[in-house]
């Protein structure tokens, strides 16, 4: 099995920075893509950015020029690392990654338990 645990987040002043962090264990053969979705009472969950095994990056429109995704493979670890925060990225924040298996081929989608930001003044 594949484990995604989460981490970094917190109660956070409007303008201030935050990073998340997401590391990935268990029988990991590879990780083809690894990403943040967020999620707030009322809205449905949405991606907010992602990363692939080759650094290709995507963002929501509402965070591109304020966060940042990075990876460092060694640790199978991705980060997130959001300034100039705002009211609306209040939500909790769900790790998600695309794993390739040791044990089965096909690539499969996991989550993380959620890390919950608060940007609030």
């Amino acid at each position: 099995q594949v484990q995604l645990v989460a981490s970094g987040g917190g109660l956070v002043q409007p303008g201030r920075s935050l990073r998340l962090s997401c590391a990935a264990s268990g029988s990991i053969f590879s990780i083809i893509a690894m990403g943040w979705y967020r999620q707030s009472p009322g809205k449905q969950r949405e991606l907010v950015a992602s990363i692939t095994s080759v650094g290709n990056t995507n963002f929501t429109n509402s965070v591109k020029g304020r966060f940042t995704i990075s990876r460092d493979n060694a640790k199978n670890t991705v980060y997130l690392q959001m300034n100039s925060l705002k009211h609306e990225n209040t939500a909790v924040y769900y790790c998600h990654a695309n794993v390739v298996s040791r044990w089965y081929g096909p690539p499969r989608d996991y989550w993380g338990q959620g890390t919950k930001v608060t940007v609030s003044s």
